[in-house]
C-alpha cells in the first residue's frame, strides 16, 4: 500500500510539526487527515487561513480543493486510516520535568480506534524510552501486539521554521522501530516522502539522536553568551573574534550569541535529556550549566540596558520578540523574559515587531507600536532582540539615542564607522 502511495494518513496535532507535515504528505499523493483537539485551528484549516509561518494560504487552500486533505477535531477518524503521525507538543511542567501528557493522550485516542496493519509512528520531541515504556503500553491495551498487529516507530520531527534552504522535504529522516519489521514499514514509508531516509537501530536511538542535536547548540550557544559577557568586561568585540575564529578550515564551527536561547526545542530538549539521566543515577553538568547560562543572559541584556541608557528609569523600545527572524513564533522567547523584567525594573517598554501585532506581558496586553523616527527618536534607547530582514537598521541609526544589538544587525558597520561603539554583546550608536 505505501509503495502505490494509496494508504490512508492522519496527522495528530496541526502545529508547527504537523501541518507542514501533512501539506508535505498531501503534495506526494497520501490522502491525510488532519486531527486536532483545538478547534480554532481546525477553523482556520477550513477557511484557508494558515497560522504557520511556512504554509502559506495558497498551500492550504489547494491542499483542501484536492480533496486529498481534510482538518476534524473528532477522532473518529483513526479508524479510517492505514498510519497515524503523532505530532503533538511535549512541553516541561513547572519544575521542569517532562510534560508527556499530549503524548500519552494521543496514545489513548488511537488505542480506542486501533485495527490490525496500522503504522503509529510518533513524531515529537521526547527523551529515549518513551516509544517504548509508554506508547507501547498503551497502544497495546487494544489487544494488538506491535509486531505481530501493528508497526511502531519513532521518528524525530527536524522543522527548522524560516529555514529556506533546509525545508521539510529535504532534511534527512531519522527512523527507528521497536522491531526490525516496525523499522522497515517505517522506512518504507517516509522514502516515499523525503529526500533521504536515515535507519537507526531502535526507536531509543532516533529518540536520543534528536536530543544530541539540540543539547550540542544548546550547549554551545550558552558557551557563546558566556564569551559576550566575557567580552564585555574586556572591551574586545566578539563578532569579530567569531568571524577571525572561522577562518581556521577545520576543528571549528562557529555559534553565535544572542538574547538567550529561546523557542520550542532547544531549550526544551535538554532537560528531557536530563530527565532520563537522573532518572539512571546520572547527571549532566554542560546541560545544568547551560541552562543558568540561558538566565543569566536575560539578567545580563536587562542590567546592559540600563547601563547604556544611563537613567534609573528608561524609556526603552525592543524591536523584535520571536525567538528567531522571519517567524510569528514566540513560544519560550526569552525576549519576553527581557521585556517583563525591564517592566519590573522600572523601565517603560514598547515594542515592535512585523510579525507580533499585539503580545501579553506580566497579563497585559501590549499593542505594536509604528516604527519611526518619532517612535525610535523618543525612546532613550533600542534594544534589539530579533533581526528580521525587515529591520530598518539605517532609520534606527540615524534617529536613535542608543542601541543595544544583540544580534549583530551593526556588526560590520562597528568594525568601519567611527560613530558605533563595540560593547562586547552589544553595540552602541
Amino acid at each position: 500500500m505505501i509503495q502505490d502511495k494509496t494508504p490512508k494518513v492522519a496527522v495528530i496535532g496541526l502545529g508547527f510539526v504537523g501541518l507542514p507535515l501533512a501539506m508535505l504528505l498531501v503534495s506526494k499523493g497520501f490522502k491525510v487527515f488532519g486531527l486536532d483537539i483545538d478547534d480554532q485551528k481546525i477553523s482556520s484549516i477550513k477557511n484557508g487561513k494558515s497560522y504557520i509561518s511556512d504554509i502559506s494560504n495558497e498551500t492550504l487552500v489547494n491542499a483542501l480543493g484536492s480533496n486529498q486533505f481534510s482538518a476534524t477535531s473528532n477522532d473518529e477518524v483513526l479508524e479510517k486510516v492505514d498510519i497515524i503521525i503523532i505530532c503533538v507538543p511535549t512541553p516541561l511542567k513547572e519544575d521542569k520535568s517532562p510534560n508527556l501528557k499530549y503524548v500519552q493522550s494521543a496514545a489513548e485516542m488511537i488505542q480506542k480506534r486501533m485495527k490490525k496493519g496500522q503504522l503509529i509512528v510518533l513524531e515529537s520531541s521526547t527523551y529515549p524510552g518513551t516509544t517504548r515504556d509508554i506508547v507501547k503500553p498503551i497502544l497495546e491495551k487494544s489487544g494488538l501486539l506491535v509486531g505481530r498487529d501493528f508497526h511502531l516507530a519513532y521518528s524525530p520531527e527536524r522543522v527548522d521554521p524560516g529555514n529556506k534552504q533546509f525545508e521539510l522535504e529535504n532534511t534527512p529522516k531519522v527512523v527507528g522501530g521497536i522491531t526490525v519489521d516496525c523499522k522497515e514499514v517505517a522506512v518504507e514509508l517516509y522514502t516515499k516522502i523525503y529526500s533521504d531516509v536515515v535507519p537507526v537501530s531502535s526507536t531509543e536511538a532516533a529518540e536520543f539522536t534528536k536530543l544530541l542535536e539540540n543539547t550540542y547548540r544548546f550547549v554551545n550557544i550558552s558557551f557563546m553568551n558566556e564569551m559576550a559577557i566575557m567580552c564585555n568586561e574586556i572591551g574586545v568585540n566578539l563578532w569579530e573574534v567569531i568571524d577571525a575564529a572561522s577562518t581556521k578550515p577545520y576543528g571549528y564551527h562557529p555559534f553565535y550569541p544572542g538574547p538567550g536561547i529561546s523557542g520550542h526545542c532547544i531549550p526544551v530538549d535538554p532537560l528531557y535529556l536530563q530527565f532520563i539521566m537522573k532518572q539512571k543515577g546520572l547527571s549532566s553538568q554542560f546541560i545544568h550549566l547551560s541552562d543558568q547560562m540561558n538566565k543569566d543572559i536575560v539578567d545580563f541584556i536587562v542590567r546592559r540596558t540600563f547601563e547604556i541608557a544611563e537613567k534609573e528609569k528608561p524609556s526603552v523600545l525592543i524591536y523584535g520578540l520571536t525567538y528567531k527572524k522571519d517567524i510569528s513564533d514566540i513560544r519560550d522567547s526569552r525576549a519576553i523574559d527581557i521585556f517583563a523584567q525591564l517592566i519590573e525594573k522600572g523601565a517603560q517598554v514598547a515594542y515592535h515587531d512585523p510579525f507580533i501585532p499585539e503580545v501579553e506581558i506580566s497579563g497585559e496586553r501590549k499593542q505594536c507600536i509604528a516604527l519611526d523616527p518619532q517612535s525610535i527618536s523618543e525612546n532613550d534607547i533600542v534594544l534589539i532582540l530579533t533581526d528580521h530582514s525587515a529591520i530598518p537598521s539605517d532609520l534606527i541609526a540615524k534617529h536613535a539615542k542608543a542601541i543595544y544589538d544583540t544580534r549583530a544587525v551593526y556588526k560590520d558597520d562597528s568594525l568601519s564607522k567611527g560613530n558605533i561603539k563595540q560593547l562586547g554583546n552589544g553595540l552602541l550608536v
